[in-house]
């Protein structure tokens, strides 16, 4: 009978018997958490259920609703809505890339506090982590509400409502990406003296750089996403021209703001993977 990797050959015949108990034992706690994880995630989706009233029949009924409205209503999209529409598609393109700018700027700074192996005093860390958790905790068009009351309707408010939300995004990412780099090689470049400045440049940098770039190019496709959710709320972009088209029942017209967004998100995911393979 061959013996299992964890006994060891020394042992006695009564010792291997032990292990092999408490091995049994150990496999069959496993399987019954393994179980009642099932069952619990099992009752919590079935509490979901009810609790919204999730209707079968409902679904294939409303999925007819909605094909018929898409063929009768809402297509074909307006061509002549392109031209008014090419205005708000620019505003969107503009608050993504000023508002990826301003949460790149702000998460790096936070990001570098944050990172226990980089913080200069762990009450920092935590600080910082507890910005960012509470900025993060806050969606993107709440921001977009509580911003477009203080400063008014505007891109200027779905800028900063991007750049915010974004903080919450890139500072976590930025902080969770320093605290895995290699620390052998802050040590290295430590023991010669270096300032913090000289150890971030020549130890952390370059095992940063990589997620660093990935994040903040994947941020700058959500923000078209999230401008495109924000204009409903009033801070500019396609978004607001989407909800004007759509509160007045020119669904055709509305039907071309969304083509073209769809069109604006391949450009920029393509120009942003081009832009990532280039860097990295």
């Amino acid at each position: 009978m061959p013996i299992h990797p964890i006994y060891s050959a020394a042992t006695s015949p009564s010792d291997n018997a032990m292990l092999f108990n408490k091995y049994k034992k150990a496999k069959k706690a496993v399987l019954w958490n393994r179980a009642l994880l099932g069952v619990f995630l099992f009752f919590i989706l079935l509490w979901a259920w009810i609790g919204t009233s999730f209707q079968m029949a409902e679904l294939f009924t409303g999925f007819a609703n909605i094909v018929a409205f898409l063929v009768n209503d809402f297509l074909p999209p307006d061509p002549g809505a392109v031209a008014s529409m090419a205005g708000p598609i620019l505003d969107t393109l503009f608050m993504s890339y000023a508002g990826v700018a301003l949460s790149v700027g702000i998460s790096f700074f936070l990001g570098v506090l944050a990172a226990k192996n980089l913080s200069f005093h762990p009450l920092c860390a935590f600080l910082s982590r507890s910005f960012i958790t509470f900025v993060r905790s806050v969606p993107a068009i709440v921001w977009g509400i509580l911003l477009v009351a203080a400063i008014g309707l505007g891109p200027l408010a779905g800028t900063i409502a991007l750049g915010l939300s974004g903080v919450g995004i890139l500072g976590k990412a930025y902080a969770d990406l320093l605290e895995e780099i290699d620390e052998s090689q802050l040590e290295a470049v430590r023991a010669t003296g270096a300032s913090w400045f000289q150890v971030f440049g020549q130890a952390v940098w370059p095992q940063f750089k990589s997620g660093f770039v990935t994040w903040s190019l994947y941020k700058m496709d959500l923000n078209i996403r999230e401008a495109a959710m924000l204009g409903v709320v009033g801070a500019g972009g396609i978004g607001y021209a989407l909800e004007s088209s759509i509160s007045l029942f020119q669904y055709k017209e509305a039907a071309s703001g969304i083509v073209m967004i769809f069109f604006l998100i391949v450009i920029v995911e393509f120009a942003t993977a081009k832009l990532r393979e280039r860097i990295i």
